[in-house]
C-alpha cells in the first residue's frame, strides 16, 4: 500500500464516529460494559454470542439432527435464575438445529463437544427479543446461560 493511502486510512479509521463499535455490537449498550467487565476473557461469535470455557469436553463437535442433552442454568444478566434443569439425572434433550430451543442455543452449542461446560452470553436477537418470554424473561433481554453438555444420543 502506498504511504499517502495507508496515512489515508488510518485518518479515516481514527475519526470513524464513535457509534461505528456499537452499531455492530449485538448486545444492547447498557449492557456491553457489563458483560466486559464480568466476561473479559469471553470469546465473541460474529453472531455477538459470547462465550467462557470452563471444563473442555472431548469427541466430535455436535452437529445439526443430533439429539443433545444437557444440564444448564438461565439467568438474566445481572443473575436472576429464570429457568434450569432441576434433576442432574434427567438433562434437558434437544434435536439440534431444529428449532426446538432459542437461535442463540442453536448456534452456539455446534461449537461444543460431549463433556463440555460453558457459560454463553446471548443478545435479545438471538434469545426472546424485543417481546421476551413474560413473565420471567422481559423484552431485549440479554441472557446468561451455564450448560454442559452430559450426552449425545447418536440415532441411526
Amino acid at each position: 500500500m502506498l504511504p499517502h493511502r495507508r496515512l489515508l486510512l488510518i485518518c479515516v479509521l481514527l475519526t470513524a464516529p464513535a457509534g461505528l463499535h456499537a452499531q455492530r455490537e449485538r448486545l444492547p449498550p447498557d449492557d456491553v460494559d457489563y458483560v466486559e467487565k464480568t466476561w473479559p476473557d469471553a470469546e465473541k461469535l460474529s453472531t455477538g454470542i459470547r462465550y467462557v470455557q470452563q471444563v473442555r469436553g472431548q469427541g466430535e463437535l455436535l452437529a445439526p439432527g443430533q439429539k443433545v442433552r444437557v444440564i444448564y442454568t438461565g439467568m438474566l444478566l445481572h443473575g436472576r435464575v429464570f429457568d434450569r434443569t432441576k434433576d442432574r439425572t434427567k438433562p434437558f434433550e434437544f434435536r439440534l438445529g431444529r428449532s426446538e430451543v432459542i437461535p442463540g442455543w442453536d448456534q452456539v452449542l455446534q461449537l461444543m463437544r460431549p463433556g463440555d461446560r460453558w457459560t454463553v452470553i446471548i443478545p435479545p436477537e438471538l434469545a426472546y427479543g424485543r417481546r421476551g418470554s413474560p413473565p420471567a424473561i422481559p423484552g431485549n433481554a440479554t441472557l446468561v446461560f451455564d450448560i454442559e453438555v452430559v450426552g449425545v444420543k447418536h440415532e441411526g
